[in-house]
């Protein structure tokens, strides 16, 4: 007799069916792969640490990261979920860093004095994405190179918003200058301010020699105000740099040497060269080096030179201009006295007077806002620390540049008349009886007056306002009038 199963036993059956069903999947795969491929399936690979080390350098002309390879910004390779180390070092012993912004990734600054600096970070993003330094002029002059992420991007695990802001917080701050603290006044601070009667001797007529000229580039803290501070990038500890003086036909050797304590690549460019960007293509001089270029004077007339190290603008405006002159042949008429003066301007991060250290404000450069016009480097150079002085019937001669970098200047001395303007810095063709006279920054011009009548007379940027932020010298004559000139007062 044939039975049927009860009810009970047919669900028995049916929950036996759907447990070996619901066996999961991964462990019946595994159950048929060898141990090896069982293991790796359910163990996910394990994040890789990428390691490079990056050390800067100045390669033909340029400033560039280097790995251990010697290979020049090298392409940088990791995968998702990698942890990249980076470890920074200056190699030519000035101030670097390293940003990723699209990762925001940045490093602590790194200098010869600080030594190297590491960096880590987990990539989370697949994509090609940009390494360089941030320092004024750095990534201009070649300091870039990529970051090749491969695999897929990870998903978030915040909330979306949340991360989102964060992120984008992140790579904000990354562009945005951080606030520089304030601190007071330097008491280390010294005067800057070049002599202006540190002109060099006459040359006048004679056969055309080889001069040989050094120079040091030094950064240092300098008195810009009473009460306030600055740091200078300087050419021989003052400003404007030391005047040079040669004569048309001459060959001039120039050696320039950066401070050993210096955080900056400096170099020269000298208007009066003919070639290699005036000399700033050869002068890259990293912090405890130097380097010499040749030149013959070519053309007679007064020439700017500066420091022509990206940021180019900043390292000018930090004081790092002066003068060349190259006389014509047969020299320069004689006169009783010579002065040496250069008008730039100034960008801080606190107003004008502001008892502190000021820092330059590189927005306010870029926007073209002074907060100081000086002449001679720093407030009262030509008033306080020295003054220009004459005696009554002396012709004077002033040697007069811009070195900006921004700013043209109007120059004009209060109560006097330019008898002689070699316009432009040119000697060969004078203008004459000039009230004021135009000089555009990187540009130069000779004046020459003859005084007769004593008191103190002021040199002035006639666009007037800038004298309350600094543009003020004194001419100091002494004497006795001559009849006639002038008197307070009536027709006698």
């Amino acid at each position: 007799m044939k039975t049927t199963p009860s009810l009970r036993a047919i669900a028995a059956a049916a929950a036996a069916a759907v447990c070996v069903l619901a066996m999961p999947l991964s462990v019946q795969a595994q159950a048929s792969l060898p141990a090896s491929a069982a293991a790796t399936a359910a163990k996910p690979a394990t994040a890789a640490v990428k390691r490079y080390e990056l050390q800067t350098n100045i390669v033909d002309g340029k400033m560039v990261f280097i790995d251990a390879k010697g290979q020049v910004n090298p392409v940088l390779a990791a995968k998702v979920g990698d942890t990249v180390e980076l470890v920074l070092k200056s190699g030519e012993g000035a101030e670097h860093d390293l940003l990723i912004p699209e990762l925001n990734v940045a490093s602590a600054k790194f200098s010869a004095n600080s030594g190297s600096t590491t960096v880590r970070f987990k990539v989370t993003r697949a994509g090609t994405f940009t390494y360089y330094c941030s320092i004024p002029g750095h990534r201009q002059i070649g300091m870039e190179g990529k970051l090749e992420v491969s695999g897929t991007s990870l998903a978030e695990t915040a909330a979306p918003k949340a991360a989102s802001e964060s992120s984008q917080a992140a790579a904000l701050a990354l562009y945005t200058p951080a606030p520089s603290p304030m601190r007071g006044p330097d008491p280390s601070a010294v005067n800057v301010a070049a002599n202006p009667a540190s002109v060099p001797t006459a040359i006048g007529a004679r056969a055309p020699q080889t001069l040989k000229y050094r120079m040091e580039t030094v950064e240092l803290p300098g008195k810009l105000d009473d009460g306030t501070s600055f740091t200078y990038w300087t050419f021989n500890r003052q400003v404007p740099g030391p005047m040079l003086r040669a004569k048309v036909g001459d060959t001039v050797e120039l050696t320039l040497f950066n401070a050993k304590d210096s955080k900056m690549i400096h170099s020269i460019d000298l208007h009066a060269v003919t070639g290699g960007h005036g000399g700033g293509q050869h002068t890259q001089v990293a912090p405890g080096q130097e380097k010499t270029v040749t030149f013959k004077a070519l053309n007679p007339g007064l020439f700017v030179y500066h420091c022509a190290t990206p940021l180019v603008p900043q390292h000018i405006a930090a004081g790092m201009y002066g003068m060349i002159l190259v006389e014509p042949e047969g020299g320069l008429s004689k006169v009783d006295r010579e002065y040496y003066v250069m008008q730039g301007e100034m960008y801080t991060g606190r107003p004008h007077g502001a008892p502190v250290h000021q820092e330059p404000n590189l927005e306010k450069m870029a926007n073209e806002l002074p907060d100081y016009y000086v002449f001679n480097g720093e407030v009262g150079a030509l008033s306080k620390t020295h003054k220009l002085q004459a005696k009554v019937g002396e012709t004077v001669r002033i040697y007069f540049g811009v070195g900006g970098p921004n700013k043209i200047s109007s120059f004009h001395i209060i109560g006097e008349i330019f008898d002689k303007v070699y316009s432009e810095g040119s000697i060969s063709s004078p203008k004459h009886d000039v009230q004021t006279t135009l000089v555009a920054p990187g540009g130069a011009t000779i004046v020459e007056l003859k005084v007769q009548h004593p008191g103190s007379y002021l040199l002035v940027d006639h666009a007037l306002s800038r004298a309350g932020k600094g543009a003020v010298g004194v001419l100091e004559v002494t004497g006795e009038p001559v009849p006639g000139v002038y008197h307070a007062g009536a027709v006698q």
